[in-house]
């Protein structure tokens, strides 16, 4: 049997990012790097000089212009967190290298923090990693399947159209050798008018789809996509076809994964990594995103560690 390149693929060991970060001083430069990675800029009036000092240890920058303080953290998700660089860079590890997830309370043990601190810190890293991939758009070729999760209790209707399960939308972008790259989730019911909906937002015009009999993924045409309607008959045999290998492989270690990582709210659309696994470079980017806290800050009151109808994954 071929190896299969994607379970294989390197990552980042846990020795290597000792040796990366292994002090305060690198975690203090992986952020300054990220954040301004042109040198300084004044986040009150844009200014590009600035001196330097330490606060209780903590590094913080003065404009020369308009003499406005800021520290490297101030305006990212480590703002006046009382935990040191280190367990948060910590906590990016864990969470990109995983493959099957981690849950808060492995990370609660890890880290060595209390659980509200720890399931605190995973939505936020979970939650800017979610808004570095929100803008993406599917291109190329993609598979497009109809999914349902959850669906334990008893009674009521089965299959298509039950009350006990949560229908969504899963679209697998692939090169055009079938191999996964990206894949775009969309909790919705299986109509022409959420398709259409959908579309304009996930894929792009330029992008090959494939979707199994349900008619109501015919309404992708609405961004001028070619598309292709494979009718699979449903069955244990439909799930082995080819030409919907990569939606049905993500679909299933979703399902195999969902008690790791659950997100704070229901995600209307999420666009994830699945070829490659997210780095903590790119996690530490999304961290400095100055948008992060006006988007995230009205819901950090809300939020409730109960299973919703589906994850980030990658």
């Amino acid at each position: 049997m071929a190896k299969n390149r994607v379970r294989f693929q390197p990552g980042l060991s846990m020795a290597d990012f000792m040796a990366r970060y292994g002090s305060d001083d690198s975690y203090e430069a992986a952020l300054i790097e990220s954040r301004w990675p042109k040198g300084f800029v004044c986040p009150s009036c844009g200014g590009g000089h600035s001196s330097s000092f330490r606060r209780e240890g903590r590094l913080y920058f003065q404009c020369t212009g308009c003499r406005h303080q800021c520290s490297v953290i101030s305006g990212t998700i480590f703002e006046a967190t009382k935990l040191p660089l280190s367990r948060w860079f910590l906590a990016m590890h864990l969470l990109t290298q995983s493959k099957n997830n981690v849950a808060a309370l492995e990370l609660m043990r890890h880290l060595g923090v209390c659980y509200k601190t720890a399931w605190l810190m995973k939505h936020k890293l979970v939650e800017v990693m979610r808004e570095r991939e929100d803008s993406r758009q599917l291109e190329g070729r993609v598979e497009i399947d109809d999914a349902y999760l959850w669906g334990e209790r008893t009674g009521g209707k089965v299959g298509r159209g039950s009350e006990n399960k949560v229908p969504f939308v899963a679209a697998a972008q692939t090169t055009p050798d079938g191999q996964s790259q990206f894949v775009c989730l969309r909790q919705q019911p299986f109509t022409n008018l959420e398709v259409a909906i959908f579309a304009p937002r996930s894929i792009a015009p330029t992008v090959a789809v494939v979707f199994d009999g349900l008619w109501c993924f015919g309404a992708v045409q609405v961004v001028g996509a070619e598309h292709e309607r494979v009718v699979t008959g449903g069955g244990k045999a439909s799930a082995g076809l080819p030409q919907f290998h990569a939606v049905n492989t993500f679909l299933g270690n979703l399902k195999r994964s969902l008690g790791g990582l659950t997100m704070p709210s229901i995600l209307p659309n999420t666009p994830i990594a699945t070829s490659l696994r997210p780095n903590i470079d790119s996690t530490v980017g999304s961290t400095c995103a100055p948008s992060w806290l006006a988007c995230y800050a009205p819901h950090v009151s809300q939020l409730q560690p109960l299973p919703p109808p589906f994850v980030r994954l990658r």
